[in-house]
């Protein structure tokens, strides 16, 4: 691609038994997993097959001139006939041609940046699943900011069940996200 003017750019260096992380899918898979609600554009370079339609004028070439078909024209004199109803149609041909473009993957801005009646109960079930790996949905949620000496946006989830080892005192804790 064009080299960049502004951001971040990733080089990924695979071994030979990993390539299929290379694979277009697998990459949108990760990102979307991984990056669905961060604010900044992520794109990826894709490559495309676009079918584009080509006029059969344009394809002949090694035809006789048009001074040479006026002639032959003048000589014979052929009509046709049209039936009604009927349209002449140029005959298309269809070629694939292959184009690169940079598809952005994270169209959605986040959720905490947006206006808490703007955002589906869908999203915020998706949030909090793929924040919180639970299998049920929040019991509730909140949207608020709060200004100060420091300004911030924030979402609030309140899970339905308390985790089954709150209690444990050899639990891994998970820092807030």
């Amino acid at each position: 691609g064009e080299p960049l003017k502004r951001g971040t750019s990733i080089v990924l260096h695979l071994k030979d038994d990993q390539i299929h992380f290379a694979e277009e899918r697998q990459i949108k898979d990760l990102v979307k997993k991984h990056s669905e609600f961060i604010q900044y554009p992520i794109l990826l370079w894709t490559e495309k097959e676009v079918e584009k339609d080509v006029d059969e004028d344009t394809e002949m070439k090694d035809e006789p001139s048009e001074s040479k078909i006026e002639e032959v024209a003048a000589e014979t004199k052929v009509e046709d006939v049209k039936e009604e109803g009927e349209e002449w149609k140029k005959e298309k041909k269809k070629f694939k041609e292959k184009v690169h473009e940079w598809t952005l993957l994270n169209k959605q801005k986040p959720i905490w940046t947006r206006k808490p009646s703007e955002v589906t109960p869908e999203e915020n079930k998706s949030l909090y699943k793929s924040l919180t790996n639970d299998w049920e949905d929040h019991l509730a949620v909140k949207n608020f900011s709060a200004e100060g000496n420091l300004e911030f946006i924030a979402v609030l989830f309140t899970p339905r069940r308390a985790p089954f080892d709150l209690f444990e005192p050899r639990k891994k804790l998970n820092n807030i996200k």
